[in-house]
């Protein structure tokens, strides 16, 4: 059985100590960006799982710098742990959804922090225009440079259901215009969308493993106040996985996943004060701890049952 430091799954933290050669950690900032589905241009409120934060949650305060964003949580984090090295994630809403002139300087200030090692930036799609796409490779050549795009599922009924926004197709060409410019995309999934089966998140698996990005985030679906999802919920039309449901599916995931993949994410922890459903995964370290023991009882690993010949 391969395994990745103590894991049976290519986690982002063995990534990282094999490329930076010691802990480093993410830290999440707001760029005060909106959305193509917030601002009228596709829709006025979201997907429909997403919160008033635009999945930034746990972002820093939009009314600081970049600068004062990045010394407040490093600060925190050096508080408890003796960390040197930080990702830049640009989390909140669309991070590519300003003009270049704009996106410009919150960029280079992020990257060029002595503390920051890499530039990781949230964002749609189809808000990567040309433009976009220079800006982002001129930031690679001074740091790595990671795009995380929200793709959550392939299919077209469940996309539309959840407001994506934008075809397959639309995706398809970001990330080749990605890869051609050798900038690592990682891809949101969400698994346990309503009406969507076991099989058909695995066909989402599956077309992943023949996409050329660099790593996935397998996010467990929440049900967040505030939301059209919550109310969806409450009317009874859909339940959320049970904890034994999900760590089923996520293991099955992670078997057909190639294991050069980098699993960013294999749970979430939705804010406390928001959280609806499912209660259980407030208690991540447990839910970790749990996919970690099922693995080993079940003598698996990711990409056991991977076979790169049918995703040519």
């Amino acid at each position: 059985m391969r395994k990745w430091l103590e894991k049976p799954y290519h986690s982002l933290d063995y990534m990282l100590q094999d490329r930076f050669k010691e802990k480093v950690y993410k830290i999440t900032l707001n760029g005060g960006m909106s959305c193509p589905n917030r601002d009228g241009t596709l829709g006025n409120r979201g997907c429909i799982f997403c919160s008033a934060g635009g999945s930034g949650d746990f972002a820093a305060d939009p009314s600081q710098s970049v600068s004062a964003q990045i010394e407040s949580q490093m600060s925190l984090i050096q508080k408890k742990r003796p960390v040197q090295k930080f990702i830049a994630y640009f989390q909140a809403y669309t991070n590519t959804y300003a003009p270049v002139s704009y996106l410009r300087p919150l960029f280079f200030e992020a990257i060029r922090h002595p503390g920051v090692v890499a530039l990781s930036i949230g964002t749609r799609p189809d808000c990567l225009g040309e433009d976009v796409l220079t800006l982002l490779s001129e930031l690679n050549t001074i740091k790595p440079v990671w795009v995380e795009l929200g793709l959550q599922t392939i299919h077209a009924d469940t996309a539309a259901y959840i407001r994506r926004g934008y075809p397959l197709s639309t995706f398809e060409a970001a990330v080749k215009n990605l890869h051609a410019r050798n900038l690592e995309v990682i891809v949101h999934t969400i698994l346990g969308l309503p009406g969507e089966s076991s099989e058909q998140m695995l066909e989402t698996i599956n077309y992943l493993n023949c996409q050329p990005i660099q790593g996935i985030k397998l996010q467990l679906l929440h049900v967040l106040k505030g939301t059209d999802l919550a109310d969806d919920y409450l009317a009874g039309k859909f339940q959320t996985l049970s904890r034994e449901e999900y760590l089923d599916l996520l293991i099955s995931c992670l078997e057909h996943l190639s294991p050069d993949l980098v699993i960013h994410r294999v749970t979430g922890d939705g804010p406390k004060n928001l959280l609806i459903a499912p209660l259980w995964s407030s208690a991540k370290r447990s839910v970790l701890n749990d996919l970690h023991h099922m693995m080993k009882v079940r003598n698996t690993w990711q990409g056991r049952l991977y076979k790169e010949d049918l995703y040519d």
